[in-house]
């Protein structure tokens, strides 16, 4: 269940469809970053390439701690990133629906 609370931060990845192109984001919005995603509110890399699937996200209580997963996570392989989604989310499905609920 998703936690609203001014003190929460989140990592996020999104995908253009089941294992295809990836994006890891840091918020502390996550609705709305999503959102803005999904729309393409937000220029750049996602909307270029059109990645709007909502496929992992974990929640932080600072921003420096999501902020430096965020870092780490970037730096994986492709493999790693993959294998952490599989994790929370072997289906691939959009998590868009988890969030707004």
């Amino acid at each position: 269940m998703l936690t609203r609370s001014m003190k929460t931060f989140w990592i996020y990845i999104l995908a253009n469809r089941p294992r295809g192109t990836l994006y890891v984001g840091m918020t502390n919005d996550l609705v709305r970053r999503i959102y803005e995603h999904r729309e393409g509110l937000a220029d750049g890399f996602t909307k270029e390439h059109r990645v709007k699937m909502l496929v992992y996200y974990e929640q932080h209580a600072t921003a420096i701690a999501a902020i430096q997963r965020e870092k780490n996570i970037k730096h994986w392989s492709r493999k790693w990133k993959i294998d952490l989604i599989c994790s929370m989310n072997p289906d691939w499905l959009d998590l868009w629906e988890d969030i707004v609920r």
